[in-house]
């Protein structure tokens, strides 16, 4: 096999985070579920704005977020996803290549605008998002490159992706296109409600070796196998892929391997600002890990250190070089 070009390439959904604090009163009132992510449209886009509090905005997207971690460790990083050629696209595709990511994927021209993802914090640090999906939804099987996917050790895919018909075609080209080349597959589960709209398909690509790797919390997990008990989620878990990760908050994360399965902590913080970000980054440390050829343990310290440093902090990327944060933690990159 040769040698790759990226460590990992990232495809997702292309979203400026748009970041308001609120209160709980906010998220009733406005018929919202705490902690999760809805799919809105245009009108309620610019409703919920226009209610809620000041906000910044950020390039961000659940994917994009991962992948910008990914270069932070200072690993070789793509992404793929669609933007619209206005004002908020532009933005995005600077903020990314900034970063030192490989983006690449040709901005719409007419249809949609990009995509915005409003991530209201309550004091308690839990996020919860309404996403207006706009030109994201476009990325087609045309927008997928064969030689980058073909070039990368690891594809990461986001499960918010399966929303979009065109964009579960290139999810699927993709992951052929990778298996050919004889690389990895990487798929998050994103978000409980994501998993309940795609439950029986996001099991086939387990069942069926399309996907190598599974990213779930416990909220993931249970909803995957409609049970409320960790232990019996685990073991059905371990039986659907390879290999796969369970975070599971402050408890930290489990590793399954086969048979095996190993707990590792959460690593230590000051205080929780911002839950946003912590899955994708933890994502971030653990393929950055993987492709570095480290062993899962160090991977998912990688990961915890990750998710530590962006939830003591308003927003879902890095503020600080994560290669020198490993690095002070005896774990260079």
């Amino acid at each position: 096999m040769p040698a790759s070009q990226y460590d990992v390439l990232g495809i997702g959904n292309a979203i400026v985070d748009v970041i308001a604090r609120t209160e709980d009163d906010f998220l009733i009132q406005h018929g919202m579920h705490k902690g999760t992510m809805a799919l809105i449209d245009e009108p309620r886009a610019e409703a919920i704005y226009a209610s809620m509090g000041p906000a910044a905005q950020i390039s961000g997207g659940s994917g994009a977020n991962t992948i910008a971690g990914v270069a932070s460790f200072g690993a070789r990083a793509a992404f793929v996803g669609k933007v619209k050629a206005d004002r908020l696209g532009r933005a995005f595709t600077h903020d990314i290549r900034a970063i030192g990511v490989t983006f690449t994927t040709p901005p719409a021209l007419d249809g949609p605008a990009t995509a915005r993802c409003y991530v209201l914090v309550t004091p308690d640090g839990e996020r919860t998002m309404n996403t207006y999906l706009g030109a994201a939804q476009n990325l087609t099987p045309a927008d997928i490159d064969e030689r980058a996917i073909a070039a990368a050790g690891i594809i990461y895919l986001e499960g918010y992706l399966w929303d979009p018909p065109q964009a579960k075609e290139a999810f699927r080209k993709a992951a052929e296109i990778a298996h050919g080349a004889g690389r990895k597959v990487a798929l998050t589960l994103s978000d409980a409600f994501c998993v309940d709209r795609y439950r029986d398909e996001f099991l086939n690509l387990m069942r069926t070796g399309a996907v190598d790797l599974i990213f779930a919390n416990e909220r993931e997990l249970h909803s995957l196998y409609q049970t409320s008990d960790f232990d019996t989620a685990v073991a059905a878990l371990r039986a659907d892929v390879t290999l796969a990760v369970v975070t599971r908050s402050e408890k930290g994360c489990v590793i399954l391997a086969g048979p095996s399965g190993e707990a590792v902590p959460a690593a230590p913080i000051d205080k929780l600002i911002d839950a946003t970000g912590a899955g994708d980054l933890f994502a971030a440390g653990f393929l950055t890990g993987l492709a570095r050829g480290k062993d899962h343990k160090t991977a998912a310290r990688l990961g915890a250190l990750a998710a530590a440093e962006v939830i003591q902090h308003l927003g879902a990327r890095p503020e600080v070089s994560l290669k020198d944060l490993a690095a002070e933690n005896g774990m260079p990159i």
